[in-house]
């Protein structure tokens, strides 16, 4: 812990916060419930504690120095993870609570039934989701651990693998094919994070050095509707479709589901002291994969 005199007063910064993001005094004071001279006190007394001049005074108006903006921007995410952590403490004031970052599809079909086997098994803990779509750093992002899709190559992080996936050319009924060069000819749909799968879908099977455009989608479900609804051809997860195919609303194209090029993860990073729902979550996985 740094030495308490570096530690400006709650009310000081949020009025430093105010007068930059707001533009004035004035309207900073009305945000807080404070006159205006109430809050050229309190900046004048943060630029006391931090002995740094933080304002520049002009014809009666107040603006940050260059240096105070910098301070302003780092306080400022420190203040939205104090308000993070109170919002959590009253969602769950008995503690025990898990935030956890997902990706859509694989939160929606893999992870939510199993869910409530979880909290069966641990009332204690309440589990926070949000989704991500792409790997981040957790030094910037208020999660205890996350979904990822890829590789075992996160660096700074542990991590518990939870599925391998497969995917399978699938498309509407009105799409009838014999041959991967018939294929070739439909209109592809393809998931943007995931260019290279049309390109290893047609070397397996036989047809190296393909790289045919593609309509983009950034996820699963929408690429999924597409397809439904006659769109074209689309490399879809079988997790993902196993109603549709078992309904006919999507058929299978050519040839059995192939390997994906990566798995499905759960990553937390492994340098964070160790916490009991974390810990009480990873023992749960494991044993529910």
């Amino acid at each position: 812990m740094l030495p308490r005199r570096y530690l400006p007063s709650l009310p000081s910064l949020l009025a430093l916060e105010a007068l930059d993001r707001l533009g004035t005094a004035s309207a900073a004071g009305a945000e807080l419930n404070l006159t205006q001279s109430a809050v050229s006190h309190q900046l004048t007394t943060l630029e006391a504690q931090l002995g740094v001049p933080l304002l520049i005074r002009e014809k009666g108006r107040l603006s940050l120095t260059p240096a105070a903006q910098d301070f302003v921007a780092e306080a400022r995410a420190a203040l939205a993870r104090i308000a993070q952590a109170s919002l959590t403490l009253r969602a769950n004031p008995g503690g025990g609570t898990l935030s956890l970052a997902i990706l859509p599809a694989f939160g929606m079909r893999w992870l939510a039934p199993r869910l409530a086997g979880f909290a069966k098994a641990h009332p204690e803990v309440t589990v926070n989701l949000s989704t991500r779509l792409k790997p981040f750093d957790f030094t910037d992002a208020p999660f205890d651990a996350a979904i990822h899709y890829g590789r075992e190559d996160w660096p700074g992080a542990a991590y518990l693998k939870l599925m391998e996936e497969k995917i399978l050319a699938v498309a509407a009924p009105s799409y009838r094919t014999e041959t991967p060069d018939q294929v070739l000819t439909l209109p592809l749909l393809q998931l943007e994070s995931r260019s290279g799968d049309w390109h290893r879908w047609f070397a397996h099977h036989g047809m190296p050095g393909q790289r045919p455009p593609a309509m983009l989608f950034d996820q699963f479900a929408t690429m999924q509707q597409a397809a439904i609804h006659g769109m074209g051809a689309a490399l879809l997860p079988l997790f993902l479709i196993e109603e549709d195919l078992a309904s006919g609303r999507l058929r299978p194209l050519f040839g059995p589901a192939i390997p994906a090029a990566g798995s499905y993860y759960l990553v937390w990073p492994k340098d964070r002291p160790p916490r009991a729902p974390l810990s009480s979550f990873t023992a749960w996985l494991g044993d529910a994969r």
